[in-house]
């Protein structure tokens, strides 16, 4: 806890939140290389759920970075604070009884322990997003694997800094040679049988 501060205690909590909203609020945390699919799917997710009428949203690596993580570059060091900053705001999306889907390649399995950790072990849905280092060189759509390849880009996660994958992930979604409809169905049945 920081000095001089104090933890305030509301009177509205996070169970009446839920309450309000209807259902239970988890983090769907999408966690693959870059071109995987991470954010496609949580973007589909996301729709499918709000089309039931569920209290959702999605935090997006780049959109982050783009806002409160703007400060931090690719480095081990901040990667890690990077992934600390959006566990504590999952957490007070979760707080407020939000469903909330992260799509971040948060390559380090002790970076994602401690946003299980942040958040809650019974809050936490580790999805991977299992694709192969070809097919996301292959989709590549913001050209950084042919960066990394010809030395633009440092710190590339699948070129020169390794991804450590999930190895009890609460979900395994493979992208390679399967439709998105089908990893999309395999998702909204495992978050429902949550929802319950």
């Amino acid at each position: 806890m920081s000095l001089h501060t104090a933890k305030h205690h509301y009177k509205i909590n996070k169970t009446q939140r839920e309450n309000l909203h209807g259902h239970k609020a988890y983090l769907l945390w999408f966690t693959g290389l870059s071109g995987s699919g991470k954010s496609t799917l949580a973007n589909l997710v996301e729709m499918a759920l709000h089309k039931k009428g569920l209290s959702t949203y999605i935090l997006d690596g780049d959109n982050v970075r783009q806002g409160i993580n703007k400060d931090l570059s690719f480095s081990p060091k901040d990667r890690s604070e990077n992934i600390r900053r959006i566990a504590e705001i999952c957490n007070l999306m979760l707080d407020a009884g939000v469903i909330t889907l992260a799509a971040f390649v948060s390559p380090y399995s002790k970076e994602r322990a401690k946003v299980k950790q942040i958040i809650g072990a019974d809050n936490f849905i580790e999805i991977y997003v299992n694709t192969s280092l070809s097919e996301c060189e292959r989709r590549d759509v913001k050209g950084l694997y042919e960066k990394a390849r010809a030395g633009e880009i440092k710190n590339m996660t699948g070129i020169s800094k390794p991804y450590q994958v999930p190895l009890n992930p609460d979900l395994e979604v493979v992208t390679d040679g399967q439709p998105i409809e089908k990893s999309i169905k395999t998702i909204l049945e495992y978050v429902h049988t949550k929802l319950k």
